[in-house]
């Protein structure tokens, strides 16, 4: 993927000697929902468009089935050209729920990753740098995105990943490894992770070098040009000059800065059009939730435009209490970053709880998969042709499963298919016996 410019069309802001703007520059009032709308999205991105597949799955009962399986009495059919925009209200749908297929964005970057780094790459390239550091799980699919990304616009990717190698490279490990620069850390250093990205960004950048956080990137680019296009006034010498200086950005693990909210808001903007969801039917998206960022980011960009969308997230890796204060953080973070564009008023009620946080239907320590799941995920893919993995995609399919058939309210589900199939091919490793299991089903 190369990276695109939209051009602006309004003029610079006016820029002081020190690159930020003079008080003039700053404006006197805040724009309506559409206006910041246009105002975010007039810049560059990492995605060519923000276009994305909907599919409608119809849910049917198995009459008189029995089984222990998890989907044993119901099966799934995908129409993968659904009725949408104004034939929604027309259309008898029966039971189903849509699924945004941004697993299909990229064929080694997850639906939710690329996302994230949708509005995050233009910026950290205008501002020069050469080199990315960030973190992640040994099968970590934020660090094989961040790799992948990078190579594909001539940036370097340091990428430390928790643990030991592995024997055999896999998975996301081997995407990993074959387009970044992969250190296995031990789990007690990793533990201390701040501390590990900055010495490991420190020691990439040498003496000559700078590091610099991204929450830092964005900061500058908004003050040097109210976030319009980011294009820098001043820029450092081309990549690749044999003496330039490298400078390193640290990426949080998981991309989970407000920057990384970005490609939400660009996402819902596209979905919200008349010819697909639209802006006033009610919508109950489900996503499955490692960070949470993915969650936030939906529900942020349905608050500021007044859609009639919930945003149900399925907690896998932390509590409530975690979830909800990463939520706070995400909220607080983007109102700070964004205050001269935003109209804080479409936000007043973003403090007491934009996503609706909620556990797996079968709870489980993060990264456990459990019997009957590897079966469910072939079940879904013979039925309608769409990848699940059980650790993440499973939990919102499965999630939107039963919240269809319990008809819980009016609003129609939609799945924010978020990629992970890759996933699969580690998981093939830890758990042999139950793809053990898989083939043995396929063999009988």
């Amino acid at each position: 993927m190369k990276l695109h410019y939209c051009p602006a069309k309004t003029a610079l802001t006016a820029i002081n000697k020190n690159g930020f703007p003079s008080a003039q520059a700053l404006p006197n009032t805040k724009p309506s929902g559409e206006e910041f709308m246009s105002k975010l999205l007039r810049r560059r991105w990492t995605l060519l468009s923000p276009d994305t597949n909907i599919h409608q799955i119809t849910v049917s009962s198995k009459q008189g089935q029995k089984g222990g399986g998890l989907f044993s009495n119901v099966s799934f059919l995908n129409n993968n050209q659904p009725h949408l925009g104004n034939m929604m209200l027309y259309e008898n749908q029966g039971l189903s729920f849509y699924i945004v297929r941004d697993d299909l964005l990229h064929p080694f970057v997850n639906g939710n990753k690329a996302r994230k780094l949708d509005g995050l790459l233009p910026l950290i390239e205008d501002h020069g740098v050469t080199d990315v550091v960030t973190c992640g799980g040994c099968q970590s699919a934020h660090a094989a995105a961040v790799a992948v990304s990078c190579a594909e616009r001539g940036l370097k990717s340091h990428l430390l990943l928790r643990g030991e190698q592995p024997q055999i490279l896999t998975g996301y490990n081997l995407i990993s490894t074959i387009y970044g620069n992969v250190t296995h850390v031990p789990r007690s250093f990793y533990a201390h992770r701040e501390e590990m990205l900055q010495t490991h960004a420190s020691m990439v950048a040498g003496h000559t070098g700078s590091v610099i956080y991204c929450s830092d990137i964005i900061d500058s680019s908004l003050a040097s040009q109210t976030f319009e296009c980011s294009k820098f006034v001043q820029r450092d010498a081309p990549r690749g000059t044999e003496n330039h200086s490298r400078k390193v950005a640290i990426v949080n693990e998981g991309a989970k800065d407000a920057v990384a909210l970005l490609g939400m808001f660009r996402l819902v903007d596209y979905l919200s059009q008349d010819h697909l969801l639209g802006k006033k039917r009610a919508f109950n998206f489900v996503v499955d939730s490692g960070t949470g960022t993915t969650a936030v980011g939906l529900g942020l960009a349905a608050m500021y435009l007044g859609l009639p969308w919930k945003i149900t997230a399925v907690m896998l890796a932390d509590t409530m209490d975690t979830y909800r204060q990463q939520e706070r953080r995400l909220i607080a973070e983007f109102k700070r970053q964004f205050r001269f564009l935003l109209d804080s008023h479409k936000l007043n009620g973003a403090n007491d709880g934009i996503v609706r946080w909620v556990d797996r239907c079968h709870p489980r320590k993060f990264g456990n998969v459990l019997e009957g799941e590897i079966e469910a995920c072939q079940q879904v893919a013979q039925q309608t042709g769409i990848p699940l993995d059980p650790v993440y995609t499973l939990a919102a399919w499965e999630m939107a499963t039963r919240i269809t058939c319990a008809h819980e309210d009016d609003s129609n589900v939609v799945i924010l298919h978020t990629g992970g199939t890759l996933g699969m091919f580690g998981l093939a490793q830890r758990y042999k016996s139950y793809f053990g299991m898989l083939n043995n089903a396929i063999n009988s």
